[in-house]
């Protein structure tokens, strides 16, 4: 057991860790296979050692026709010949991770293989757009992305509030900017809205955290390097700016009521001074990044302001707390987040990063200058496409996936080295979500999005858009050894699970080339197919079926430990 982990931790650099980048991902797995099956595991003793349609046509053509010309622009500029276009087996893969949030089934993979329209992606793209699948697959990452990741106490919260708020946008395909003035003004008019107030509640009337989440959520920007000075290298981001957002939610304050939770707000207080490093003081006025300032009265140093109900309205519902007659949420909402040139650039640029591997600026939240589009053009007509599109998220995520770079291979082409150019396509790591609900539908054609093993490797692998792709031990080992894993693969010996379905097989050939259409989405080339038959055949000799178990499950966990299963290519 000790040895088998002492060369696993020594290979799996090379072999398991990282994206594929010098060697063809199939080779990898070849290499990985034959260090895998050298080490034989004993599982038979229980353990391991180790809905509503897409937009018009008018739309996503527009996107996806802009996206076309201005990356083939790119290429023609650089002198760069891209990738080869995906293969179908690659696309189902790649578009089911993107969008489902999982690897295909057996059966969706070979209906997608057997449909023989011309214009069969594109179906296929609105199809899953349709889906259940793509709402929880998009709320897991917004989740993720907005809040980040929760601990497992706030997970049962969020799925109470505000999960359902998000499942309720991206079914019903919510325009985005509706979608952000409900999330920052926390005044639910519905009980469709109520889960909405939750982005502010639960940063517990701390209104420095609120502010650090808002800026890089809606408006693609970092400012908590501007806290007590400005920003020592994007110097257009002023300390002003920081000390400004906070004063925007600093009269808010959290409050229980029979309709839920929700936000009050103040009509006093909240005029402080902020200070440099240098020792000068300046008064926070309502002001943001490339935004105008709003003009509220201030009150004479010292003096004391006085509340009074004649400074409120009554709210719509009579259980939700009452609303200052000038409230700063409001006005954030009206005069800075409506029309702000940021906006819609940060989210193209999010969905961009999302389905390419990296966002037109890298990273997607530091859209500054120290951080310059790869294609301004490119970014300012997504957005002009977005904004005219009514913010249609759908139609954006479809165009960008009807386009030529989504659909690129991911073998880099010789003489490309700028991964900005998409001029090939980035690997990218599964998260959590993904790789969780992946491990299901490869040992069991189908997927519980409440199994244990996602809320493990939540723990195990937080991050979501990775600034820099880098995959530690740690991650390989979590694979080979970590019990929950051992436990699916025991469980996919039954008849109906993937060991199970193998070990009845009596050519051995065809069983591995179940298990690689079932976990890895291909067939097993001929190289592989020898080196899991120099594993299985001399194992599976004379055999009957019960004792057949132990030698695939030995199979079938060195695929799924593969780099090639844990990353979208």
């Amino acid at each position: 057991m000790k040895n088998r982990d002492c060369l696993v931790l020594a290979l799996c650099k090379s072999l398991a860790l990282g994206p594929v980048r010098l060697l063809p991902v199939r080779l990898l797995t070849v290499r990985w296979l034959t260090v895998c099956l050298l080490l034989v595991v004993d599982f038979g003793q229980g353990c391991l050692d180790a809905q509503e349609a897409v937009n018009s046509a008018s739309i996503v053509s527009g996107i996806t026709a802009q996206i076309d010309q201005r990356i083939a622009l790119g290429y023609s500029k650089a002198s760069i010949v891209p990738a080869e276009n995906c293969t179908d087996e690659q696309f189902i893969r790649r578009l089911y991770l993107d969008i489902a949030g999982r690897i295909p089934t057996l059966g969706e993979r070979e209906s997608f293989l057997l449909d023989h329209s011309g214009s069969k992606r594109l179906e296929w793209i609105d199809r899953l757009l349709a889906s259940e699948d793509y709402v929880e697959n998009f709320v897991d990452t917004f989740d993720a992305l907005l809040m980040g990741r929760a601990t497992r106490g706030k997970i049962g919260e969020r799925k109470s509030h505000w999960r359902p708020y998000l499942e309720d946008v991206f079914r019903s395909n919510r325009p985005w900017d509706q979608v952000a003035r409900e999330i920052l003004l926390a005044r639910p008019q519905s009980p469709e809205q109520s889960g909405a107030v939750w982005f502010l509640y639960e940063r517990n009337d701390n209104a420095q955290a609120i502010a650090e989440a808002v800026a890089p959520a809606f408006f693609g920007i970092r400012i908590d390097c501007a806290q007590c000075h400005d920003h020592m290298i994007a110097t257009e981001i002023h300390q002003e700016h920081y000390w400004g957002l906070v004063a925007f939610f600093n009269r808010s304050k959290n409050t229980k009521t029979s309709t839920g939770p929700r936000l009050s707000e103040s009509a006093i207080g909240g005029f402080s001074d902020f200070a440099n490093i240098y020792g000068s003081s300046y008064p926070n006025l309502l002001t943001f990044y490339e935004s105008k300032t709003i003009d509220e009265p201030r009150p004479e140093k010292d003096a004391k302001q006085e509340d009074s109900e004649d400074l409120y309205v009554p709210a719509v519902d009579p259980a939700d707390p009452r609303v200052p007659k000038f409230s700063r949420r409001e006005k954030f909402v009206e005069e800075i987040l409506n029309g702000h040139p940021r906006f819609a650039k940060a989210f193209v640029n999010r969905i961009w990063a999302m389905l390419m591997g990296r966002g037109i600026v890298h990273p997607y939240d530091q859209m500054d200058s120290v951080h310059p589009p790869s294609d301004a053009e490119l970014l300012d007509g997504l957005a002009r496409e977005f904004v005219d599109s009514g913010h249609n998220i759908r139609g954006l995520v479809r165009g960008i996936l009807a386009s030529r770079p989504y659909q690129l291979g991911s073998l880099r082409p010789e003489g490309a080295e700028d991964p900005s150019r998409f001029a090939w396509a980035l690997e990218r790591p599964l998260t959590a979500e993904q790789l969780g609900r992946s491990l299901q539908i490869a040992l069991f054609q189908k997927a519980d999005e409440d199994h244990a093993c996602i809320g493990d490797l939540r723990d195990r692998m937080p991050e979501v858009l990775p600034e820099t792709v880098v995959t530690d031990v740690g991650d390989a080992l979590y694979l080979t050894n970590n019990p929950r894993v051992q436990q699916m693969i025991l469980e996919a010996s039954r008849q109906d699970a993937l060991v199970g379905r193998l070990a009845s097989r009596e050519e051995l050939r065809d069983a591995i080339d179940e298990m690689f259409l079932a976990i890895l989405g291909r067939s097993a080339e001929e190289s592989e197919t020898q080196a899991v038959l120099d594993f299985v055949q001399p194992r599976l000799a004379n055999r009957p079926v019960a004792e057949r178990v132990s030698v695939w499950q030995s199979a079938v966990w060195a695929v799924l430990t593969s780099a090639e299963f844990r990353f979208n290519h």
